[in-house]
């Protein structure tokens, strides 16, 4: 009985990744087609990919949306690992609920909805749309996530650690950035990762909040798609996705050497406690 489940399983797994991939496949395979069409495959050619790469608007917008979402993941990791941090040091129950629970409404509430908020909350501080008030959305809608991955390292970090390294003479900014930065770190990584695919990936939010003269990529891609995809914008897609397995790569791996590196401290300290 338990073999068939697992067929079953693993068969309803497969319907599942080609139902997710097959579309994404789809459109890089005719991004090296040489007709200008997705009805039929005129034969194989990269002559999309250089036009892409010809076009200077294009790639200016692909620039202005990897340094939106790079600043904006940076500032949000600063400043949600700030936040974990606070939350972490606060020991009344209510309030850290508290706390947690407005954190978590730009995770749960529709995007639509948070970016006519930001739309209405930039028009009445008179700021011009433009690549400041995306990049302060974007900023906004990262420290949720930063916060919810640093958090549960803090949980899982053996607080006997802060209480030796102040017993050493250590003081707040020496425990600070040698003992917790350190032990956290994974989870910095991992909500900065997330961080910036949340921006590369974002349009509702930007749709509101950008203005004329600045667009980042997923806006651009719904402007075009009104007018007709070319298969430019399947070239642009296909390298996106390429982008996306590197930094999903870069993170399994890292991930694997932090693990690797946990396993070899546990060894060290289980050889010098025997």
């Amino acid at each position: 009985m338990q073999s068939k489940l697992s067929g079953w399983s693993k068969a309803y797994l497969i319907i599942v990744f080609i139902i997710l991939y097959a579309p994404i496949l789809f459109l890089v395979m005719y991004s090296f087609s040489k007709g200008n069409t997705m009805s039929n495959f005129h034969g194989f050619t990269f002559a999309h990919y250089q036009t892409l790469f010809h076009d200077p608007r294009l790639i200016q917008i692909v620039l202005d949306t990897l340094i939106v979402a790079l600043l904006s993941s940076l500032f949000a990791t600063i400043i949600g690992t700030a936040g974990a941090l606070g939350v972490y040091e606060t020991r009344h129950r209510a309030v850290r609920q508290t706390v947690l629970s407005l954190n978590n409404i730009l995770m749960v509430s529709p995007d639509v909805i948070i970016g006519a908020s930001f739309l209405i909350f930039f028009t009445m501080l008179g700021l011009r749309l433009g690549f400041i008030s995306v990049l302060l959305s974007h900023i906004a809608f990262s420290i949720p996530i930063v916060v919810l991955l640093v958090l549960p390292k803090l949980n899982e970090m053996n607080a006997s650690m802060i209480d030796a390294a102040a017993d050493l003479g250590a003081n707040p900014w020496q425990t600070l950035t040698r003992v917790i930065l350190p032990a956290i770190m994974p989870g910095i990584f991992s909500g900065f990762f997330m961080a910036v695919t949340y921006s590369l990936d974002d349009f509702a939010v930007t749709f509101f909040v950008t203005g004329n003269g600045f667009s980042t990529l997923s806006v651009e891609i719904y402007s075009r798609a009104r007018q007709g995809v070319d298969l430019e914008i399947n070239a642009l897609s296909a390298l996106w996705f390429l982008v996306s397995l590197l930094l999903i790569a870069g993170y399994y791996f890292l991930e694997q050497y932090n693990q690797g590196r946990k396993t070899k401290n546990r060894q060290q300290v289980e050889a010098v406690i025997k």
